[in-house]
Order: C-alpha cells, then structure tokens, then sequence
C-alpha cells in the first residue's frame, strides 16, 4: 500500500527495519524449549498464570501444561479444529472454539472433564470470557458474527453481526469487547451491556488485522496486520497514533503492563517487541530470533515470560496437478515444543 504523504500521517510513529535492528535490547532471549510432541498442527494458547498452566490447541485436542515443572498436566480431548481457549477461574471453567464443529466446548478447570457443548455460528475462531459481564464471546469466522452466552449456564443471550471476518479480540473488563476485523481492516468496540458494535475504528497503513494486545490502563490496541506492521489504536482518540514494522507472517500479538512491551509473533522466526518511548510514539525495542512458523504466542503475566509453539517441518510436498493449490510441509512426528522467551 502507498502511504499518503508524510504531513497527512504525523500522528504516526514508522520505524525502518534497519533501525529496529539497531535498537536498544530489552534482555529478552529464548531461555527454555519445552518439548512435547504429540499430534496436531496449532493455533492459540492461553496462559493461566494463577494456576501454572498453559492451554495449547493442537487441532482435535488440547494440550495442558504445567509452567512450573513444564511437563504435561493433562489433555481436553476431541475439540475438532480448535482455534482459541478462553479462561473463566472463578467459575471453574473452560471453553474452546471449535472451528471445524462450530460449537464450544464446556470444561472442568480442576479436571479437564467436558461439562457440555454450546452451538455457535460457523468456524468460531477467537474466544474471550469476559470478567465483568460474566459472558463468553466466540468470534465466528465464516459468519461474520459472535455468538455470546453465558458463562455459569452455556445459554445463549445474543448473536453480534460484525460486518466482517474477525481474528483475534480482547476484554477490557470493563465494559468493552476489542475485536480484529481481517477482511475490513478494522477494530470493533462490542458493549457488553447493550451486546452490540458500538465503535468501528479503521486501522489504516494496517491491512488484514490477526493478533491483538490490549493496554487496558492507556486504552491502546495493538493489532498485528498482514502488511508487517504493527497498529497502535488509542481508543480515546478514535484513532491510529502509531505504526511500528514487525515481522511477516503475524498471527499473534500481546501487551505486558510489567514491562510495559508490546510483542508481536511472526510465523518468519522473529518475535518483535515494541515499547513507548514517548507519549504516542512506539519504537521497535528488540527484534528476537525464534522459530520460523512460530506465529502464536501467549503471556504469563506473573513472571513476564512468552510462550510460543514451535515444530520442525520437513520439505513442502510437490503438487499433484497443475493449478493446484500450494500445500504445507508436513510437520515432522514429535518435533512439536514451546519456546520460552525471557529474561
């Protein structure tokens, strides 16, 4: 995309690569590599920083780790084409999207049992339950919606048109809902009271919006987008204050209010973080080499590590006839870890 002139976007903060480089290091480094093998590609995970444990979706199941001793407390079977998890501890339950079933399914927090199943719209990807209004919301791909429903009872209280595909969302806790719209390039603002779109904010240079972190204290939005950058929303404003270039193939992204970074998880093998150094102004603080592919990721709020799945893969097989569309390459049996990223 052709940005408009530099006087038309001095609200914006874009810093060159070549400078990022050279920024000052944050001490991260990969400190640890849980490996754990087992079946399945990937997608979200979610870390519960009280309990220790960390949440993988791993295609049909969930793996479940134990941070701590990083060995594997347990697995959430037949959760077909899980995408996300969401965490509700003072209720003692779970939920997984489940994009290949549209349903989500209820667990047990103390023993992982299935409690019950919750019919969605179609392809549910993103999933957050949010605190304050006792809801879950599982954003649905190919619908172009949310389903919401309640947390304690699995009924369903509302369907929210979108207006577009959405990725990744987080609460505020205090009365919003935050949501990546890929297609239309755009955050929504759901009112958890009204359970309806109050506020669409365009994300412009960002396009095809994924990951997302949330500044709950400053009210930004970090949105993670396909044209590597990473858009800072400030949601007071009603608009884009910054821009920072991050690595390609993003799918997942994350605020850390201890630190103060914003990081960004790229499928090229690069995980970028990202601070304020100035009112409205964000720099690239450190760029990390990782593990190509390693695109999700996920924060322990308690000790401010990152957590990012991660495999080897073998070469990408030839196509079977012309035209046809290019496959993955296979991911080679029991290679599948999380890195630990640290200080």
């Amino acid at each position: 995309m052709k940005l408009p002139p530099l006087k038309t976007l001095c609200f914006l903060t874009v810093i060159p690569l070549a400078a990022a480089a050279n920024a000052a290091e944050t001490g991260y480094r990969v400190i640890n590599k849980i490996q754990l093998g087992g079946e399945g590609g990937w997608d979200a995970l979610t870390v519960d920083s009280a309990a220790r444990r960390l949440y993988i979706s791993r295609s049909t199941h969930v793996m479940v780790v134990d941070i701590d001793s990083n060995t594997l407390a347990g697995d959430i079977p037949d959760t077909p084409g899980v995408h996300g998890i969401a965490l509700a501890p003072e209720l003692n339950r779970g939920f997984t999207s489940n994009g290949k079933a549209d349903t989500v399914t209820i667990f047990s927090l103390d023993t992982l049992k299935t409690l019950g199943q919750v019919k969605t719209g179609q392809d549910p990807d993103a999933i957050v339950y949010d605190p304050a209004s006792k809801l879950v919301f599982a954003f649905n791909a190919e619908s172009g919606d949310a389903t919401v429903f309640d947390a304690a009872s699995g009924t369903v209280t509302a369907t929210i048109a979108l207006g577009g595909r959405p990725e990744f969302a987080e609460t505020d806790a205090a009365g919003h809902i935050y949501a990546n719209i890929e297609d239309t390039s755009e955050v929504v603002e759901i009112d958890t009271a009204t359970l309806a779109v109050a506020r669409r904010f365009p994300l412009k240079p960002c396009e095809e919006p994924s990951g997302i972190g949330l500044d709950k204290k400053n009210h930004r939005v970090f949105s993670g987008c396909h044209n590597k950058v990473m858009s800072v929303l400030d949601t007071v404003q009603g608009k884009v204050i910054a821009a920072v270039p991050i690595g390609g193939g993003v799918d997942g992204n994350g605020f850390d209010p201890g630190p103060g970074y914003a990081f960004s998880s790229n499928g090229d093998g690069t995980l970028t973080i990202s601070s304020e150094t100035a009112p409205g102004e964000f720099t690239v603080a450190q760029t990390l080499a990782t593990q190509n592919r390693s695109r999700t990721m996920a924060i322990d709020l308690k000790t401010h590590n990152v957590y990012l799945p991660a495999a080897e893969f073998g070469p990408v097989p030839e196509p079977q006839q012309e035209g046809a569309k290019k496959q993955r390459p296979p991911m080679i049996p029991g290679s599948f870890a999380v890195l630990v990223v640290g200080r």
